[in-house]
């Protein structure tokens, strides 16, 4: 051989070396058929090589004969159920992508879009795409596969959590236009272009992608996985500038999500108003235009910017005296009296030059002090009725009051919600319309009544029938029934309701 690549010590869970004698053996082909060798090789992969591993329990001959006997999955432990959360996402992706397809007939070999023609979603996932197919090959190239899975972790995760989740209102519409070709075709080459570069890792599942994915629709393609070409990167996909709106967008998002945590408003209930503050001129411009995409993942209605003289905030600045202390010694007390008497202007204008400028500089004792962002804490609070959440100068201010129409639209989302998943217990194809009847007093039948088109779009019901009388049968044949009131686990406002489900 060339070059030999090796492991340190394969040690038991509990990091003492396997014995036979001492039980804690594990036979390899024993961990492959109960854990998987993909799973195995996941696990290896993800591991910086130098370091002694060690290795999780597998499960028991015990755990096979109950899994055997019961038809249930067996179980296995966390430390398992981490390493295999790659492998679930990625079967996600590719499972949401099958079962649309097949519905929409789409065969991706009969469609064809540039990618100029696409929008800014498509365009941005397939420039991260390019990115993480150069950082897995130099990262083989140089015989670490730490840096690899971690590449095509944080882009799986990207293609999965914010790609596939924003696309998924254009693939659930019923027309097959130029947007949702758009939207198959792009997801179709993150997954096929993803399963290429996943084979040296996983060659079992990869395979079984592969040939769906590719072989079933196109007879000409490599017989194996494993005899295509390696990706090459499209320099010409490489969008530096769109990289940086969305991860714009992505953060000003989390923010979002924390403010909302914070207040306990679940993301279902739609609110009126978001203030956003951020480092620069650039960014302003980004979200002022790229606004959109974040009042849709945040379920809110109206977002503004906001510059550091807004009366939004107030802040609060702490140095960090443990910082502080070996740095400058007896001055340290003056400085944080310093800090202390600012009034509120001088706060505001302490943490516009900390955000803008990265550092403070003052005259202590006749000594100049330069003080950095990472030695002072900028704290910023919102006005009443108001919850905020910030991070590097980025800072959002969420407005928490809930008016009764906001309430009535959070009521019909936490419904709309509920009935997909009767849906699935009722054993519903995605694709299937239903029949709904909805049993209720008068006051929500009155809110429902209003909202009753949007009701029947999202759930696909043809036939809606909303009564305060249970006597009203439906005009379909009923094949679910589930009651949510305020002693369920759902729970709709404090209101009772009887949901019926029907096959049309």
């Amino acid at each position: 051989f060339k070059t030999l690549f090796g492991y340190a010590t394969l040690l038991a869970e509990d990091g003492t070396p396997m014995h036979k004698s001492k039980g804690n053996m594990i036979v390899f082909d024993e961990a492959a058929e109960r854990v998987g060798s993909d799973t195995m090789r996941w696990l290896f992969a993800n591991h910086v090589p130098e370091l002694n591993l060690n290795f999780p329990r597998i499960p028991t001959e015990e755990d096979m004969e109950k899994s055997a006997r019961t038809g249930l999955p067996v179980r296995l432990s966390e430390k398992w159920m981490l390493v295999r959360r790659t492998l679930d996402k990625i079967w996600n992706v590719y499972s949401f992508f099958v079962s649309y397809a097949n519905i929409d007939h789409f065969d991706p070999t009969q469609h064809q879009l540039p990618v100029a023609q696409r929008g800014e979603l498509d365009r941005w996932i397939l420039s991260e795409l390019q990115i993480a197919i150069r950082e897995v090959t130099e990262g083989l190239e140089h015989y670490d596969t730490v840096k690899p899975t971690a590449t095509i972790q944080a882009f799986l995760d990207d293609l999965s959590n914010w790609y596939l989740r924003r696309s998924r209102e254009r693939i659930w519409k019923p027309e097959l236009d130029s947007d949702k070709v758009a939207a198959y075709l792009t997801l179709y080459e993150c997954l096929t272009t993803l399963v290429t570069l996943l084979s040296p890792f996983m060659p079992f599942i990869t395979e079984e992608l592969y040939q769906n994915l590719v072989r079933n629709v196109n007879d000409k393609a490599p017989l194996s996985v494993h005899l295509c070409d390696w990706p090459q990167v499209n320099e010409e996909l490489l969008d530096e500038r769109l990289t940086n709106d969305t991860r714009l967008v992505m953060r000003i998002v989390g923010l979002g999500r924390s403010a909302r945590e914070k207040a306990q408003i679940r993301v279902r209930q739609p609110l009126n108003a978001l203030y956003v503050r951020v480092p620069s001129l650039a960014e302003e411009e980004a979200l002022d235009r790229l606004s959109e995409q974040v009042l849709e993942e945040l379920n809110i209605k109206r977002l503004e910017l906001i510059g550091s003289d807004s009366d939004m905030l107030s802040y609060t600045l702490k140095p960090q005296v443990k910082i502080l202390g070996p740095k400058y010694g007896p001055l340290v007390q003056k400085i944080l009296a310093k800090f202390r008497a600012l009034n509120a202007h001088g706060a505001q204008e302490a943490a516009k030059l900390l955000s803008e400028a990265g550092s403070l500089n003052f005259t202590v004792d006749g000594q100049q002090i330069e003080l950095t962002a990472d030695e002072v804490e900028v704290v910023a609070t919102a006005r009443p009725g108001f919850v905020t959440a910030e991070e590097r100068g980025y800072i959002v201010a969420l407005e928490t009051t809930i008016t009764p129409q906001l309430r009535e639209e959070g009521l019909v989302r936490d419904l709309t919600h509920f009935v997909q998943d009767m849906r699935k217990k009722a054993s519903f194809n995605i694709e299937d319309h239903i029949g709904l009847a909805l049993y209720s007093n008068v006051e929500l039948a009155q809110i429902l009544q209003q909202y009753g088109e949007v009701l029947a779009a999202e759930t696909l019901a043809n036939n809606l029938l909303i009564s305060i009388d249970q006597k009203d049968t439906p005009s379909f044949n009923e094949v679910y029934r589930e009651t949510i009131s305020p002693t369920s686990v759902k729970k709709l406002g404090g209101y009772t309701v009887e949901v019926v489900l029907g096959k049309m």
